[in-house]
């Protein structure tokens, strides 16, 4: 595989990672009941209502993918250990954020009634390992970037280009040993209407 093949891979790795935790970040994580309360109250609690540290740390792995690009050599490594402790972050965050105390606790912040029910009911669903699996891929594409990362190309060295062969700025065709003139078609036509012979000066040179 080609050094820029892999960086490609390693690119849409980490933008699938930090895709999956910023979509699970609005979903919701889980579901109190408080059928005790003087009011029964179910709550639905998202990702960010859980804390919202996973989803702030998608968006550090998305702000990561550009700068995989806009690196090179020990900088891009150093990017890359970056977006692997990203990943575990936010592995670690999700999983924090599904405990029971932490539920319940975010649940009485947005309610007051909830705190009243003497024994509230979680429901936890698939939303966090969602979030859990993005925040793997993650300190996956990190790794990678961080052990390979030095040899891939950087971002404009597709863009660089050579001056072309022969020329140079101000070339106006005195080494061929041609006039300008004669190599302007528009100079041409301008001498016709004017009445000239345009071969004239070309016959009449030595």
């Amino acid at each position: 595989m080609t050094p820029g093949r892999e960086r490609g891979l390693t690119a849409l790795l980490c933008a699938a990672g930090a895709g999956l935790v910023l979509l699970a970040a609005g979903r919701t994580w889980a579901t109190v009941r408080a059928e005790d309360a003087i009011t029964p109250l179910t709550q639905s609690l998202t990702g960010g209502d859980l804390g919202g540290a996973a989803g702030a740390l998608g968006w550090a792995g998305l702000a990561g993918l550009a700068a995989l690009f806009a690196t090179r050599g020990r900088a891009r490594a150093a990017v890359g250990v970056l977006i692997a402790l990203f990943g575990a972050g936010i592995g670690y965050a999700s999983t924090a954020a599904v405990q029971r105390p932490n539920v319940l606790s975010a649940a009485g912040d947005k309610s007051a009634l909830m705190s009243l029910g003497t024994d509230p009911a979680m429901d936890v669903n698939l939303w966090w390992m969602v979030s859990v699996t993005g925040g793997v891929l993650l300190a996956a594409a990190g790794l990678v970037t961080a052990v390979r990362g030095r040899r891939w190309p950087g971002m404009s060295a597709r863009y660089e280009r050579a001056a072309p062969r022969g020329t140079a700025a101000g070339d106006t065709g005195k080494e061929t040993g041609e006039d300008p003139g004669e190599q302007d078609p528009s100079a041409m036509w301008k001498s016709l209407d004017r009445g000239e012979d345009p071969t004239a000066r070309t016959n009449g040179r030595p």
